[in-house]
């Protein structure tokens, strides 16, 4: 890996989910966190402020394990893949970058690693009134009625040609669908992993 540090031996590195693709946030490494992120697989850092080494999640529990890292044509900057063991913000924000400036009209495809830790969280909590903790406290017989329900529900869409009723029922099925997955333990990531190696195959 050719990386070029700056004059103070640094290189911004940007953290990002590897899921979700939600920016998480932006760090900075010198040859010796690089070093230590390659051999341990979780992110290191150095801190500009404390000019030392730090190991994301050492003291909060909040690692984030490497996916895969890439620089950029300049080789002047990282882009580092995580799979986040909790919130990247120290104030227990998902994500550093949570202050919007401005928001255009652009779809915003993060959800589904959203939508999961939504789902996740309801599960633990049980928070009473909401549906999702209705669907849970039911148990795996309701949610998969539910799921096969959807199902059912999108065909009909289909068949009506009516793209508006397609996309509504389609997006409930998704929801019952990450519901399930939640419910089996089984990462939305993992899915998407399946996916892309079936494209590449």
């Amino acid at each position: 890996m050719k990386v070029k540090f700056d004059e103070k031996g640094l290189v911004p590195a940007i953290i990002q989910d590897s899921v979700s693709k939600e920016v998480l946030t932006l760090a900075y490494m010198n040859e010796e966190s690089l070093a230590k992120t390659l051999e341990t697989g979780e992110t290191w850092f150095f801190s500009r402020s404390r000019q030392e080494l730090w190991h994301k999640g050492e003291t909060s529990g909040n690692t984030q394990t490497v996916v895969s890292i890439d620089y950029d044509c300049d080789q002047d900057a990282l882009l580092v893949q995580v799979n986040p063991n909790g919130p990247a913000c120290h104030t227990g924000a998902v994500s550093c970058f949570s202050d919007q400036v401005y928001e255009g009209n652009a779809p915003n495809f993060t959800i589904l690693g959203k939508l999961e830790k939504v789902i996740q969280s309801r599960e633990k909590e049980r928070p009473e009134g909401a549906y999702t903790t209705y669907l849970f406290e039911k148990g795996i017989d309701k949610i998969l009625k539910k799921v096969g329900e959807e199902a059912a529900e999108v065909i009909i869409a289909a068949k009506n040609r009516s793209a508006e009723e397609l996309k509504w029922e389609a997006a409930d099925l998704l929801y019952h669908l990450m519901v399930l997955l939640v419910e089996q333990d089984l990462p939305i990531g993992e899915v998407l992993k399946t996916l892309e190696e079936r494209h590449k195959a």
